[in-house]
């Protein structure tokens, strides 16, 4: 894990200006998956003390879109997060996770929870690496839980939970 950003990147809060910046790489840096629906705007105007934006100069390198459980009010919730193809390995997705822990424990939230589909592999794996636990699911992609139908119909959903100290 990287304890700082490397130089000329920069990070802050999200604001609902990013919206359209962020919808406008999904495909890119999804290799072609279109995940625009699952990124309404209003997640931008109303999580944007917990979401943030990597930079260089004005470029979006990553992004992490998150909030605190209004139900739940152990749990922060990672919705969607992302890192341009070109700066993946040096550690700014776990950086960006970091980030979020720090929000969730300033809010005495202890239970982190994020989900990703059963074909990102790559999130699987990011997933595992820093610490989460797969959840039992009601299916099985791969020998990988999985919960059918999570955010709507045909959409499963490989669930994460960790515990932050």
């Amino acid at each position: 894990m990287i304890s700082e950003l490397p130089k000329g990147l920069s990070i802050r809060n999200s604001e609902p200006s990013d919206h359209h910046r962020i919808i406008g790489v999904l495909k890119d840096w999804w290799g072609g998956r279109d995940l625009t629906w699952m990124l309404p705007k209003l997640f931008l105007i109303h999580f944007h003390n917990t979401s943030f934006i990597i930079e260089k100069d004005d470029e979006l390198i990553a992004f992490l879109i998150g909030f605190l459980s209004q139900s739940n009010t152990d749990e922060g919730y990672i919705h969607l997060a992302g890192v341009h193809p070109d700066y993946r390995g040096i550690g700014i997705g776990e950086y960006l996770y970091e980030q979020f822990y720090k929000v969730c424990k300033e809010n005495k939230r202890d239970t982190i929870k994020a989900c990703t589909s059963p074909v990102n592999k790559r999130s699987i794996e990011f997933h595992k690496r820093i610490g989460f636990q797969i959840e039992q699911g009601n299916a099985e992609f791969d020998g990988i839980p999985a919960t059918l139908d999570y955010n709507k119909p045909n959409d499963p959903k490989v669930l994460f939970k960790k515990r932050v100290v």
